[in-house]
């Protein structure tokens, strides 16, 4: 008698999901290397014989001082251009589980899981480290818990594209779910002081946003000065202003109002808003938070040896891996499901490119120590340092998978004959491989 057939945690998505994903991963592997590029500039004026320059550029001041506005160009990169980027998150959380593939809950049960663990894993390895630590340092235990989605992809595209793309669909939900996880991490445990009538007053606007782009409305000179308002009343309350972002994101409708297939409003909206976050606001963000001075405050012997250094860099080369690699573990064991078409090793691999922290690490390291601060210098070294490594870690193992998939693949077309048409929407379609 057969048996029912056993659920597979890296099956395959449906085509016009899988479709897509793979338009993001353009999308977002672009902005990658405009991030690595923004951010090797930073850290090159920050260490050069002009580093007063950077420094000076990052003090100046703009904005009405009437609405407490009047911000520095860094505290713009943080607050502003980073809310573009966490819009874009909350369209795509809000596609992912209400259109996506994730709104089966198999489906969802593993990445959400997989985030839960990779945030997880590294506050604790963080916190063990600092916990005799003085000066404040547990304040900075969410730092190495945020994966940067573009970092990641730009090297797993670096890598090339034989890999299964099943791996390169988890990888992005994942990193949608620890965006979520950041957001809440932010807005509960970052929010020094709270003013209850700008937070309160901020719904109004926010509320008819809602309601135009419900009715389908997308016109940007009807929705900005929303949007704009939105953000200026949820900074003025004390809440991070990124937060502001993700709230009018949530607001916009994924699914057509006519019941048809097709792509929705929200859908629209990341078609036009993510290339604009991927290519501009990131990378802005990114040279205006890069820029650490290398040898740091007392010399780098003394950054290196900082527990907060330390802490981030096993918090994210070793607590990602871990958390990633053993929830997943966890999964497979107690639903009895099969890995479908990768290997463990496969799952390490992304597990290493988890540890890549780069944008919101960055974000919640100024948010805990202080911009500029001693302690904010070390955080940002050890952010650069851990993702690093992460990097090249995950590099030397998924460079090998690829090329095993590579030669499978080669074996496959050299002994397919007339009939034997491969899938469409995914590179390997072999079986479970070791």
């Amino acid at each position: 008698m057969t048996g029912t057939p056993r659920h597979h945690l890296f099956g395959r998505g449906s085509w016009p999901e899988v479709s897509r994903i793979a338009n993001i991963l353009r999308a977002e592997t672009v902005g990658g290397a405009l991030l690595l590029g923004a951010a090797v500039l930073a850290l090159i004026w920050a260490n050069s014989p002009w580093s007063s320059g950077y420094q000076d550029l990052l003090a100046i001041e703009v904005g009405p001082a009437a609405w407490h506005l009047d911000l520095t160009l860094a505290q713009w990169a943080a607050d502003g251009l980073l809310a573009i980027f966490f819009f874009v998150a909350g369209l795509e959380l809000k596609r992912e589980f209400v259109a996506g593939d994730l709104r089966d809950p198999r489906r969802a049960a593993l990445p959400v899981a997989a985030a839960v663990g990779g945030m997880a894993a590294p506050a604790l390895i963080y916190t063990a480290v600092n916990a005799t630590a003085a000066g404040g340092a547990l304040a900075g235990w969410a730092v190495p818990t945020a994966t940067d989605i573009a970092f990641a992809l730009a090297v797993l595209a670096v890598i090339s594209t034989h890999l299964p793309s099943a791996l390169r669909t988890f990888l992005l939900t994942l990193a949608v779910v620890d965006d979520l996880l950041a957001i809440l991490i932010i807005a509960i445990f970052y929010t020094s002081s709270l003013q209850v009538l700008p937070l309160v007053a901020a719904l109004v606007p926010l509320g008819l946003f809602a309601v135009l782009v419900q009715r389908r409305v997308h016109s940007w000179w009807v929705l900005l000065p929303l949007a704009a308002a939105t953000w200026t009343l949820v900074h003025a309350s004390g809440v991070h202003a990124t937060v502001a972002g993700v709230l009018l994101g949530f607001m916009v409708p994924v699914l057509r109002r006519d019941g048809e297939a097709g792509p929705g409003l929200a859908e629209h909206f990341e078609h036009r808003w993510r290339p604009i976050s991927a290519g501009f606001a990131v990378p802005v963000f990114a040279f205006f938070a890069a820029g650490v001075s290398v040898a740091g405050a007392g010399g780098l012997g003394e950054t290196l040896r900082d527990p907060v250094t330390i802490g981030i860099v096993l918090g994210l080369v070793v607590g990602k891996c871990v958390g990633v690699l053993g929830t997943t573990w966890l999964v497979q064991r107690f639903t009895r499901a099969t890995l479908g078409n990768v290997s463990w090793w496969d799952v390490l691999g992304v597990a290493l490119l988890a540890g890549i922290g780069f944008t919101v690490s960055l974000l919640i390291g100024e948010l805990a120590f202080g911009a500029g601060s001693e302690k904010d210098e070390h955080a940002r070294l050890g952010i650069l340092i851990g993702s690093l490594i992460s990097a090249l870690l995950a590099m030397v193992v998924l460079r090998a998978r690829n090329r095993h998939y590579k030669r499978i693949r080669e074996e496959e077309e050299r002994d397919s004959d007339a009939d034997g048409i491969p899938d469409p929407w995914d590179p390997t379609p072999y079986g479970p491989t070791s």
